[in-house]
């Protein structure tokens, strides 16, 4: 079962024109996750789980910057195991535009596929470790075409694999009309919610560890028998191993990354 990728409607990854003269060394990151489905009274139900390595790499492509993040893993689908892989590939170009010029992530495992970004500029990293409060925003509906509502609020205190780390929270919720991921018979009337969390660390502002959750619950609206669906996919990804000898990360002034497509909400009138 394969959840629509999330990455284009959220939050993504931008860099800045430094970075395409900078070195960097590959990252590598675990990855774990499941797509669970289940119909009626648990009458029909099914289960596929992930787990794997990943590695990240960044590199100039041209007068632009590629991201290019290869994955592979063991597919668990109700005890039938098989081995995977997947590759996702952004190309960024020197006035920060993004492209998504490969997605061959069917599961949607790699780092460059999730609703947080990979890297963050110095002054979004400063700006999340300084939000006081929750943040609303709105944002497309990665199912619909509806919008959801959600908010983005500062975790206080963090230490992630001993290292200091900021990190943030992510919440949103909206209605769900449509078909069913991988199930286009199917046409569901409900509503969705995601969350999750990210943490960055507070140095080179890469990230350290993500976990996301999309949670689709309703009932089939084509059919006779309205009968209850809920779908969960989830996702855990986790540095894995710091940067190998030879790479470089850019001076404390000069620009990573950034949250974009991430507009607040406008207050009612």
């Amino acid at each position: 079962m394969k959840p629509v990728p999330l990455a284009a409607a959220l939050l993504v990854l931008v860099f800045a024109r430094e970075l395409a003269t900078a070195s960097y060394a590959d990252e590598t990151y675990t990855v774990s996750g499941s797509d669970d489905f289940s119909i009626g009274s648990g009458d029909i139900r099914s289960e596929v789980s992930y787990r794997g390595t990943q590695t990240l790499h960044i590199g100039r492509h041209g007068a632009g910057t590629r991201l290019r993040a290869r994955v592979a893993y063991t597919r668990d689908d109700a005890g039938a195991r098989s081995e995977a892989t997947g590759e996702y590939v952004t190309d960024l170009s020197p006035s920060g535009e993004t492209l998504a010029t490969a997605d061959h992530d069917p599961d949607n495992l790699t780092v460059l596929d999730q609703p947080f970004a990979a890297e963050l500029d110095r002054q979004t990293l400063h700006d999340l470790g300084h939000l006081r409060g929750p943040l609303p925003f709105d944002f497309p509906s990665p199912f619909t075409r509806s919008s959801l509502h959600g908010y983005l609020q500062h975790i206080a205190g963090t230490k992630v694999a001993g290292r200091r780390a900021i990190g943030v929270r992510f919440e949103a919720a909206g209605p769900m009309h449509g078909t069913i991921p991988d199930r286009p018979g199917l046409t569901l009337a409900g509503k969705i919610a995601m969350r999750g969390t990210a943490f960055y660390d507070s140095i080179s502002a890469t990230l350290l560890a993500l976990d996301t959750t999309v949670t689709v619950s309703g009932n089939v609206s084509n059919r006779s028998r309205k009968d209850p669906v809920t779908i969960v996919y989830s996702r855990t990804i986790r540095r894995a191993a710091t940067p190998a000898a030879g790479g470089s990360r850019p001076p404390s002034g000069e620009r990573r990354g950034a949250i974009t497509r991430l507009r607040p909400s406008r207050p009612s009138a």
